[in-house]
């Protein structure tokens, strides 16, 4: 009961203070002070750390991170209370600022504050170490972009030279046509002079045609020293390797740093670098700085991206094992046959099965394609070519989707979260952070979900906004919404629309779809915003969402317009607490690879992308090539079954780890896919996710029923993309958070909004069918599979926000708009 907690916590909080001297237990309270340095207590300033990469926001991370080590709390404090209790607590600090921590009784306060310097500790370093990726990263992408830009800039130069060339051609064709001296006619038709004067000119764009990224990122090099010494002389890394070079290099660095010097050492390490870069380093007499720090810096940035580096005391930066289950756990599972796979525990029953599939597959393929038997597919030259696919959509069902939606009721958006609410509870999920009850001011809740989903804030919300405070909307969030309630409230509201019976129509909620929809970023948010030349030349960020067959969101994620989208495809099968259970999932191209095929091949759920330049991928087969000769053009490299079988233990407890929510699937993916030299376990994961690929994509070219099935399934996330675009209009539909968990709280209340109109539309969908049904109009279920509830038309998203509780209409609901009543009203 209630008094049990109370004493549970308690005593949580004892255990964490026990032992800490007076002195120190006075340095935590002092964090509640405003210092005059900074204005501020220090408790905020170690939580309102910058994000944005940029030289002076390392520097002042690294600062952050001193401070917390001369405060000399011992991570190891966790460890004295419950798992539960510890997360629990950290939530609880997240959310409490430093004057009502400041109100805490000294056992409560003391304890929140250890628990929150502990989290920020790790929290801290990783995002010190993920900026230097960044700045680094960019460093060498904007020296791309520069050796680019000076090509562009040279044009003029470059067909002066090519006229020159070409005139030298010419003139040395007719000495030779008419028997003449070559230099005299040479000399008379260009000139030797001229060619002379175009030496040094011809000579510099050669050069700058040929000049390293490394070179050109080295000019940036007084920008780098600004926080590259900082970086190295706050961490300390390690590695697998019983001596690496990289490490006794950052050793180097880091005396350099700590002395003062500017000039290397005779003899440095050079093993961790390139020939090219040795090359550029040491070609001169003396070796160059800057080169040599830089090209270090980007093997570092490397290393630490594969995992095949680590920081200590970082959560993120650690070694890629330590996020899998724990090993005797997963021997035991394994031991036990519970490990819950798709694939068995022996490799070579595995294998064996798959070889025997894979080449009868394959010729019946072939024999298929011979004979002119693929529906929708030929056989063009030996090469497989796929006839795009015709809209199934009747024109009936498109008449029918516009006259049921003339009839959904006229709504204010408040009014239709409040309907949704009323019917599924999906508010009340918003509990508090320490009490666990659900919120007292359901309307405030609702307006804070609503900030938002139209990117409209809490406090412009409060402005427009009739009967709530802007106090009221911020207290609500600050104690209610978290990344777990918001996943409890969307798992309230699809799982309500999977139960529906007219969402049955569209699917059973076994198939679904993922995509990144993207938004650009201005103002402060712009600084944090990575540039993908695909979506324009700005910033911004991109929404990773999942949606089911049957319309309902479950699960979506801000992620970097650069990163690939097949890193996340898997976590939000995983990442939701809806019932719904995906067996089949869609992607487009942007969502696939050979690591993504494995991974759903060893969990047991079915992959199955829409492939761009599908003729251009290969087979992968257990066979010799000549085994399937009508197939010549489409053999790629042969399975490498031995390194499969030689790392089957570390794949399976990989998949296992991801299956049971150890670790996010994309963690994992990204860390694999990272390394230029992939590790033994990527390379192993890869062979088995070509066999994978090999067996869909001959599925691919069999089955007609497939291609429709996916086409239809990411036809219907893109149609909701423009709903989602639609409400979230406020600010230009720009994003303008800074910080990786206010874009996330944007992204998951616009999930969840869009999600409660789909399902509002549904029932009034399915009660405009119902009403015209009873009027005597026949109505097949096939014509309405393609009735989409994506509308909007009728939903009022703009104006002044009426929160006031309004009458409940008759039965519940509201009435439909009927062709005789809009008549009348008329």
């Amino acid at each position: 009961g209630f008094a049990g907690r109370v004493i549970a916590r308690r005593r949580a909080e004892a255990a964490l203070i026990s032992g800490l001297s007076a002195e120190k237990l006075q340095s935590l309270d002092d964090l509640l002070t405003v210092d005059p340095e900074i204005r501020q207590t220090r408790f905020h300033w170690l939580r309102s750390a910058p994000d944005a990469p940029g030289a002076t926001n390392l520097v002042t991370l690294t600062d952050r991170i001193a401070f917390i080590r001369a405060l000399d709390i011992d991570p190891r404090l966790q460890a004295r209370i419950h798992s539960g209790r510890w997360e629990q607590m950290v939530r609880e600090g997240d959310v409490t600022p430093a004057w009502l921590a400041a109100d805490f009784n000294a056992s409560r306060r003391r304890a929140t504050i250890i628990a929150q310097i502990i989290k920020l500790g790790q929290k801290l370093t990783d995002a010190a170490v993920t900026m230097f990726i960044k700045l680094i990263g960019r460093l060498f992408s904007q020296a791309n972009n520069r050796k680019k830009q000076r090509h562009v800039n040279t044009r003029m130069e470059t067909a002066k030279a090519l006229r020159l060339f070409l005139d030298t051609i010419s003139a040395l064709q007719c000495a030779n046509d008419n028997d003449e001296d070559a230099i005299e006619t040479l000399d008379r038709h260009v000139g030797w002079h001229r060619l002379v004067q175009a030496k040094p000119t011809l000579a510099a764009m050669v050069e700058d045609n040929d000049a390293s990224p490394l070179l050109i990122a080295a000019e940036q090099y007084a920008n780098v020293r600004n926080y590259a010494g900082r970086f190295l002389l706050t961490f300390t890394f390690h590695s697998s390797r019983r001596y690496d070079p990289l490490l006794a290099a950052i050793e180097t660095l880091r005396s350099l740093y700590a002395e003062g010097r500017r000039v290397l050492p005779e003899r440095v390490p050079i093993a961790h670098l390139g020939a090219a870069e040795r090359k550029l380093i040491f070609g001169q007499a003396k070796a160059d700085r800057r080169l040599y720090e830089i090209a270090t810096l980007a093997a570092l940035r490397e290393r630490l991206r594969s995992a095949d580096i680590w920081v200590e005391g970082s959560r993120a930066f650690r070694p890629i094992n330590e996020n899998f289950m724990p090993r005797p756990t997963f021997t035991k599972l394994k031991e036990t046959d519970q490990l819950g796979l798709g694939v068995q525990r022996d490799g070579v029953a595995w294998l064996t099965e798959m070889q025997q599939l894979l080449d009868f597959n394959l010729k019946r393929l072939a024999h298929r394609a011979r004979n002119g038997k693929l529906e929708g597919v030929r056989l063009d030259a030996g090469t497989l070519i796929v006839t795009p696919l015709a809209s199934e959509v009747p024109a009936a069902a498109d008449e029918l989707n516009i006259e049921l939606s003339e009839m959904y009721p006229l709504v204010e958006v408040p009014d239709l979260l409040r309907d949704v609410h009323e019917w599924t509870g999906f508010a009340d999920q918003f509990t508090h952070v320490r009490t666990g009850d659900s919120p007292q001011n359901i309307p405030a809740m609702l307006a804070g979900t609503l900030a938002d989903a139209t990117n409209l804030g809490p406090k412009r919300m409060a402005g427009a906004s009739k009967g709530i405070s802007a106090h009221q909307i911020g207290w609500m969030r600050m104690f209610h919404a978290r990344t777990e309630t918001y996943r409890a409230a969307q798992a309230c509201v699809t799982d309500a629309h999977a139960r529906h019976p007219h969402a049955q129509l569209w699917g059973t909620g076994t198939t679904a779809s993922s995509d990144g929809q993207f938004f650009r970023a201005s103002d402060r948010a712009a600084k944090r915003g990575d540039i993908n030349l695909h979506y324009g030349s700005e910033p911004g960020s991109k929404f990773y969402s999942h949606l089911s067959d049957q319309y309902g969101y479950f699960s979506i994620l801000p992620i970097s317009p650069t990163e690939s989208e097949a890193a996340y495809v898997l976590d939000g099968l995983f990442d939701h607490d809806t019932i719904l259970e995906i067996e089949e999932h869609f992607t487009d191209t942007g969502g696939a690879s050979d690591h993504v095929f494995a991974l759903f091949t060893l969990i047991g759920k079915r992959f199955a992308p829409r492939l761009r330049n599908l003729k251009d991928r290969k087979f992968h087969t257990f066979e010799k090539a000549d085994s399937y000769p009508a197939l010549a053009n489409h053999i790629g490299a042969p399975i490498n079954t031995a390194l499969i079988l030689e790392h089957w233990d570390d794949l399976l407890h990989l998949a296992a780890s991801i299956t049971t929510r150890s670790v996010a699937p994309s963690m994992i993916l990204k860390k694999l896919a990272a390394s230029s030299k992939p590790s033994q376990l990527a390379k192993a994961l890869r062979e088995l996710g070509r066999i994978e690929r090999s067996l869909f994509m001959i599925e691919w070219y069999s089955n007609p029923a497939l291609r429709r099935r996916c086409q239809a399934g990411l036809n219907k996330g893109e149609s909701a993309h423009k709903l989602k675009r639609a409400v979230f209009f406020h600010e230009r539909g720009e994003i303008r958070d800074r910080s990786f968990e206010s874009q996330a709280f944007r992204a998951s209340g616009l999930n969840l909004v869009v999600s409660a109109i789909v399902h509002w539309n549904t029932v009034y969908l399915s009660r405009a069918v119902a009403h015209l049904r009873q009027s005597g109009r026949t109505i097949p279920d096939i014509l309405l599979k393609h009735v989409s509830p994506l509308s909007w038309e009728h939903i009022n998203l703009t104006g002044i926000y009426s929160w006031d509780t309004e009458q409940q209409m008759p039965e519940g609901f509201r009435p439909l708009r009927l062709p005789g009543r809009i008549l009348r009203a008329a």
